[in-house]
């Protein structure tokens, strides 16, 4: 059957502009915890990692912490792909939402309880209603005329910037007891990492709020699918079969696994190398945000027009490697600000092209399957460099960053040498 789209009634800008919100404020959650990752592992009140241990054996922790979100993602990611095919994207971005608030409170208490088994419960349960941003992704499939795919999914990218100017900013400062906020106030003492995580549960529960209301539902011809808890491994063999995605998907691994490791293990880099402290790096990953957005907002748009996506990812995708190794081999504070808006582009050009890439693809009818099955590989390159990943800090801070680097060179080197675009047939 085919898939639904919204009547000819159906507020379609509506719909399209209360899913970019629904990923602004998802996104907004995730940029507030940011500064606080090193606080859950170096000196201070909110360590949380029991007395004896190393920095390095913290760090290790960090990665597998950080892994088991991705990790149960990838298992249910799919699964809510196929339910959103079957009863609408609304019941479904609902459910995700509400465990998103369960698991963000949990997390909060558990570090104020420094109970590390609850840290990975947490994550573990916010893992399994993830997929949030990629059933959001499929309202904006639905609504999108192919013409106008790319610059959609470009506002997405916009989105992800906002939430990366104004979730860190805000979070470092959530994270920041006694700080002087533009001598305006003084943060309470009681603030720390556990109120960050309060904050993303409320922004949960307001996003929640926001769908339940407001969103209309976008898939209206519902039809009967059979929901298969093997889809993830299937998805994965699937992505090797499908002609073009089968190069296209592993090119995305590989960039998605790079820039993974960026934003979980740079912002080590500056508190250990260049003793940036929460609120610093909150303000860094806001310029970074800053420069995402800029880039979707007035870039991105008129790239589109002009360069197709395929064309656009030849040099976007090793560019974002090549900016990455600029940032991480200076310990000038000044060039690391000066390089950050190149590699803020050049990463926002990989990732609006590459999901619009994908999109174009799928045909209509396979939107959810495709998008599900992106969400997949994307939770394998987040789980997968993560586990690994503070193994790697433990030896040197620095070569989680090196490694991501390299994997987004080399997906660029992938994509440049195997990928040829075939017609969409994943009807």
């Amino acid at each position: 059957m085919r898939a639904g789209r919204p009547t000819r009634n159906a507020p379609h800008r509506s719909a399209l502009s209360l899913a970019f919100l629904i990923i602004f404020l998802d996104i907004l959650g995730l940029g507030l915890l940011l500064p606080v990752l090193p606080l859950l592992v170096l000196a201070g009140p909110d360590r949380v990692i029991p007395d004896g241990w190393s920095t390095g054996d913290g760090f290790i922790l960090l990665g597998l912490l950080a892994a088991a979100y991705p990790m149960l993602q990838f298992f249910s990611s799919p699964i809510l792909g196929q339910l959103s095919d079957r009863f609408g994207r609304k019941p479904v971005l609902a459910v995700s939402l509400a465990g998103t608030a369960v698991g963000y409170a949990l997390f909060a208490y558990a570090i104020v309880t420094k109970n590390i088994p609850l840290l990975f419960l947490s994550r573990m349960i916010d893992g399994v209603s993830a997929g949030n941003i990629s059933v959001a992704q499929a309202v904006i499939a639905d609504v999108s005329p192919a013409e106008q795919r790319t610059r959609n999914f470009g506002f997405i990218g916009a989105a992800f910037g906002l939430g990366f100017i104004i979730g860190p900013f805000i979070g470092s400062k959530l994270a920041s007891p006694g700080l002087d906020i533009f001598g305006l106030f003084t943060t309470p003492a009681w603030f720390g990492a556990a109120t960050v995580f309060g904050a993303a549960a409320l922004l949960a529960v307001l996003n929640l709020t926001v769908l339940i209301y407001k969103l209309p539902e976008t898939h209206v011809k519902k039809h009967r699918v059979h929901t298969d808890i093997t889809r993830p491994f299937h998805n994965i063999r699937l992505a090797a079969s499908l002609p073009g995605l089968n190069v296209l998907f592993p090119v995305l691994f590989l960039y998605f696994a790079g820039f993974t490791l960026f934003t979980t293990f740079f912002q080590l880099n500056l508190a250990e190398r260049l003793d940036f402290s929460p609120s610093s790096v909150g303000n860094y990953f806001a310029f970074l945000g800053l420069s995402v957005v800029l880039t979707q907002l007035l870039v991105t748009p008129r790239i589109a027009r002009r360069v197709s996506n395929s064309s656009v990812l030849r040099w976007a995708l090793p560019g974002a490697g090549v900016g990455l190794l600029a940032l991480i081999l200076t310990d000038d504070v000044r060039l690391v600000l000066l390089f950050t808006p190149l590699f803020a582009v050049l990463n926002g050009l990989a990732r609006a092209n590459g999901t619009a890439l994908v999109s174009s693809l799928a045909g209509a009818k396979a939107q959810g399957r495709v998008l599900g099955i992106n969400s997949s590989v994307q939770a394998l390159a987040q789980a997968i460099p993560l586990a690994v990943g503070g193994f790697l800090a433990a030896i040197a801070v620095t070569l989680p960053i090196f490694v991501a680097a390299g994997c987004m060179m080399l997906a660029g080197v992938v994509f440049v040498s195997w990928f040829h675009a075939p017609k969409p047939t994943y009807e």
